[in-house]
Parts: structure tokens; C-alpha cells; sequence
């Protein structure tokens, strides 16, 4: 059968591919520790009581027809004021868009600003950049980052790529690899954004941030800052991509909110209205009186991230232990949001039954296979599958989880040679 030509090559998630076999294996008995989804073990990390009871709450008193297109006006005004409170920022309830999570609202800024062929930068790796950019009919500008800048993006790595460019992606902390923006990093980024929007003339579309701070909450020990914070003349320029998921550990509650200049808002808005992408109402009625209780959410938070935090720094020490006895593996001091950045330097090896490892996908399905550990490589976050740098993720696993399929990872990297 015929489809169109955006459906015949799109291409599905790689995340969703390694999910899919690890399920099947589980279904089957199998031990897997599934560290690939960026979501949580809800028994594990349940949302906080009191959200718990105002969804409840909401739904009892029959609030189950249509919200407004734009998001409850007690949950926009919640939303305004734990931005002021929280960052300093002045955003007026029309300045800000409630949907059903994050996604529909990267997806809504895609389609506002780019028209087909317009430049779009983001640095890799990158979660799903690569897909909204398909989606869009962008001209995909990827900037390589490097390690030794915690793979985020430098003034000096996006410098030659920003000129008749409209959209700049980036997010703090990252996904996929738990770090995040120091001031400087971040200053000088803004400053080179200010700098092509000054030389720009009347007629030409600006060049816009879209800034991901979906786990601004989940730091651990290092400041979050953002755009329109340290620059207010940015404030025309950004788009903001929040939300309760990662932080109120709800990722199955679907709200989520952008907030930036009110006409790109709008159009955004204008934009969902024909998608029904809306949080469903019981929720945002919810989260609107949970917002507003600013003590239970930071004690909620607090306790939230020292849990994934520990289990974050488990996993660093151990990988960093595994190095000592000289394993070919490395980690990045996890600083933010639900991720360890681990790198497993064995392809090329051979497997036990002769075949070589010849890529990261390769030695994902090993380890799902021999060692009952479940990763997710770079390659699913628009690096190559040449490079042996993965994501783990802690939100789905116990402490003990994690303890337990050490020793497994470490057998079967034993048997590589």
C-alpha cells in the first residue's frame, strides 16, 4: 500500500526497538535490568500524595469535559507564579501553553518557526531532535559535542552554524547524558544568539531558542540557569519546554507547559488546537493546587532526587571501580536529571560464538543477552553507532537492582576479547 512520502521514511525509535526485546525476554522469564527508559518505576517513585489526591479529587467532582485549548487559567496562573518565584522570571498566564507532556510542545515549536528547508541546530547527542527536524522538513544543522565538554555545546562548536539559522535546540540537564550548562557555557551560547539577531534586519526570521528544562528540578549540587535569566532581552527570543513529568515523577500524568514570546505561543496554541494535544483536565486541575503548595513540591523534590541521586552515584563509582581493575569503561559524574553517561569501549571485541562486535546496537543486544543489562546507545541520540558511549537510566530500577547486575556486566565484558 501507498503512503505518504513523510510516513514511508520515517524511522522508528531505537529506544523503542531495545524495549521491545527487552520486554520480550522479561515475558519470558528472563532477569533484565532495563536501564533504557527515561521513566520511572512508579512503585518505586510514586508522584507526590497530595497531586495523588487532587487528581482524585478533580475527578470526582465530574471536571472530565474539554479544558481550554491553551490549559486551565488556575493552572496557567500557577504555572506563572512558580516561574517567578523559582527563576525570576515575569510571565503573564498568556504567556504560557499547557499540553499532554513536553512532546507535543517541541513538536509545536518546531512547526511555528521552521518552514520547510529553514536550518535547525542542535547538538548531538540529542533526544529526538533528529525526529522533529524529519518532521519538519528542516535543514538538520548536528554539532558534534565532545566529552570533554560533558557533551554539551560550546559557544565555539554552534559559532560557525548560527548564520541565517531559526532554531537553536538545546536542554538543561541533558538527556541523554545526566549533565548540564555551567553559567559561562550557557553565557557564552547567549551572547553569540543576541550577537545574529542584532545583524539580522527587519525582514528576516529570527534566530529562536528552544530550551528543554524538563529536569531543571532534578540537580544535584549545581545550579540550574537558563536563557531569558541571565540575558532579558532573550525573552523575545526563547521558548521554554517544563513540565511535571521528570520532576513530580509523573510521567504518566501528561502535563506539561511551554512558556516564551506571547506570539509564538499563540500560534502554537492555535497550532495544538487541531491535534488535541491536551493534558486532560482532572490533571492540570491538579497540578495547579499542587503547584501552589511551594513546601510539599520542594520536600517532595528534595526527597525525590536524593533517591535517583544515589543511585546515579552508585553507578559512577561502580563503572569507576570497574576501570580500576581495568575494564575498558568510563563514566561521567552524573550532575542532573535521571541519566549516568557510561561508555563501554569494547567494540571490535569478539563474542563468545565467534561474531564480532561491530557497533554500539551490537553490544547493547550482547548485554541484554548475556549479562540480563539493558543500555541505550548514542546512536540513538544522532551520534554513529561507532561510538561506545550509552545511557543509562535509574528511574526503573532499586538500588538493589543496580547492585545485583553489576557483577553480570561485568562477566560478560569478561568474556569479550
Amino acid at each position: 500500500m501507498k503512503v505518504s512520502k513523510l510516513a514511508a521514511n520515517l524511522v522508528g525509535s531505537e529506544i523503542v526497538k531495545i524495549g521491545n526485546e527487552v520486554n520480550d525476554l522479561k515475558a519470558k522469564g528472563a532477569d533484565i535490568a532495563n536501564l533504557t527508559i527515561g521513566d520511572l518505576n512508579a512503585n518505586l517513585y510514586p508522584i507526590p500524595q497530595r497531586l495523588k489526591e487532587e487528581i482524585q479529587k478533580a475527578y470526582q467532582n465530574n471536571l472530565t469535559n474539554y479544558p481550554p485549548a491553551n490549559g486551565l487559567l488556575s493552572l496557567r496562573k500557577a504555572v506563572a507564579e512558580d516561574v517567578k518565584k523559582r527563576y525570576h522570571l515575569g510571565y503573564s498566564p498568556d504567556d504560557i501553553l499547557i499540553a499532554g507532556g513536553s512532546r507535543p510542545l517541541i513538536y509545536a515549536t518546531y512547526k511555528v518557526i521552521v518552514d520547510e528547508g529553514d536550518k535547525v541546530i542542535y547538538p548531538i547527542p540529542s533526544w529526538n531532535n533528529n525526529h522533529y527536524a524529519y518532521l519538519t522538513n528542516a535543514q538538520k544543522i548536528e554539532v558534534q559535542t565532545s566529552v570533554e565538554h560533558n557533551f554539551l555545546p560550546t559557544a565555539d562548536d554552534l559559532r560557525p552554524h548560527l548564520k541565517d539559522a531559526v532554531l537553536l535546540a538545546i536542554c538543561s540537564p541533558l538527556n541523554p547524558t545526566g549533565t548540564m550548562f555551567s553559567k559561562e557555557q550557557l553565557t557564552e551560547i547567549c551572547e553569540l544568539v543576541l550577537e545574529e539577531n542584532k545583524r539580522r534586519g527587519e525582514d528576516e526570521k529570527p534566530l529562536y531558542i528552544m530550551y528543554d528544562q524538563i529536569y531543571a528540578l532534578l540537580t544535584f549540587g549545581s545550579e540550574h540557569f537558563n536563557p531569558v535569566s541571565l540575558f532579558p532581552e532573550l525573552k523575545d527570543y526563547t521558548i521554554f519546554i517544563d513540565g511535571t513529568s521528570k520532576s513530580f515523577a509523573a510521567t504518566g500524568v501528561r502535563v506539561g507547559w511551554s512558556f516564551g514570546p506571547r506570539t509564538i505561543i499563540d500560534k502554537m496554541k492555535s497550532l495544538l488546537t487541531h491535534v488535541g494535544a491536551w493534558a486532560p483536565k482532572p490533571e492540570q486541575e491538579a497540578v495547579g493546587v499542587f503547584l501552589q503548595q511551594t513546601n510539599e513540591v520542594n520536600d517532595f523534590v528534595d526527597g525525590f532526587k536524593s533517591k535517583i541521586s544515589e543511585s546515579l552515584s552508585f553507578l559512577h563509582n561502580a563503572i569507576q571501580q570497574m576501570k580500576a581493575k581495568g575494564f575498558a569503561v568510563e563514566s561521567i559524574q552524573p550532575m542532573g536529571a535521571l541519566y549516568l553517561t557510561i561508555k563501554l569501549d569494547y567494540l571490535g571485541k569478539i563474542k563468545p560464538d565467534g561474531h564480532t562486535i561491530e557497533n554500539s546496537t551490537d553490544l547493547v543486544f550482547y548485554l541484554i543477552n548475556e549479562a540480563g543489562v539493558a543500555l541505550v546507545p548514542f546512536s540513538a541520540f544522532g551520534n554513529s553507532r561507532e561510538m561506545p558511549w550509552f545511557r543509562a537510566s535509574a528511574g526503573g530500577l532499586s538500588l538493589d537492582e543496580i547492585k545485583a547486575m553489576l557483577p553480570r556486566l561485568e562477566t560478560a565484558l569478561e568474556k569479550l576479547t
